[in-house]
């Protein structure tokens, strides 16, 4: 993966309002692209150096500010790329920076752009975060108990051995929460509030079907 500096970050990103589509630096996220709009989309951003794509939840309802979308996203480095026979594109983006949005740009494609600042998400940038109050035996026994209660699956080896952040953020983007959850993980200032986070979340999760667990 090719690594994205504070000075390739473009002042305008094409955005894609995906609800419960969470992307978070340094994960990956696979999508699949069928709607014109956003297949123009992405054939204009394999033109552009930067190839970034803003992912950012729509709101439920229009916010104080008047506007449809949720003001922070993640930018994705658009980093594999194939197309289907029927003209479909399937995409892998991944995650650069967040970003917060400034002003909407409507008009000039058929799809959402904005204006986006990054000043506040420099060390995303940086190397990976590390939540020192990490209990994995702890974190995986809840997990477990929260995937059984949620009638999930996974592979287990692979997420014994995986770097916390890469753990975390990776349980973010693939547990069923919703899209308003999904942006308090993704507001989260740093990699222990985030897990912190995702651990209440799959503890009112498991309240919710009657599973019941509390991590210490």
């Amino acid at each position: 993966m090719v690594m994205i500096r504070k000075a390739d970050l473009p002042e305008t990103i094409p955005v894609f309002p995906l609800p419960g589509a969470l992307l978070l630096p340094r994960a990956r996220l696979p999508l699949h692209i069928f709607e014109p709009r956003y297949l123009q989309m992405i054939e204009d951003c394999l033109k552009t150096p930067h190839r970034l794509i803003g992912m950012v939840q729509p709101r439920e309802k229009a916010g104080k500010d008047g506007r449809t979308l949720q003001t922070i996203g993640c930018a994705g480095r658009l980093t594999q790329f194939s197309e289907t026979e029927d003209g479909r594109y399937m995409i892998t983006l991944s995650g650069a920076s967040r970003f917060r949005i400034v002003n909407e740009v409507t008009g000039f494609t058929p799809y959402l752009r904005a204006d986006v600042g990054w000043s506040d998400f420099e060390r995303d940038l940086g190397k990976p975060e590390v939540d020192h109050d990490f209990d994995r035996p702890a974190f995986l026994n809840l997990l477990q108990k929260y995937f059984e209660s949620q009638s999930l699956s996974t592979d287990w080896d692979s997420l014994q051995d995986a770097e916390e952040e890469l753990l975390v953020n990776s349980l973010s983007m693939l547990c069923p929460f919703d899209p308003e959850e999904k942006q308090a993980l993704l507001e989260a200032p740093s990699l222990t509030t985030r897990r912190e986070t995702l651990v209440t979340l799959m503890e009112f999760g498991m309240r919710e079907t009657g599973d019941g667990e509390t991590i210490q």
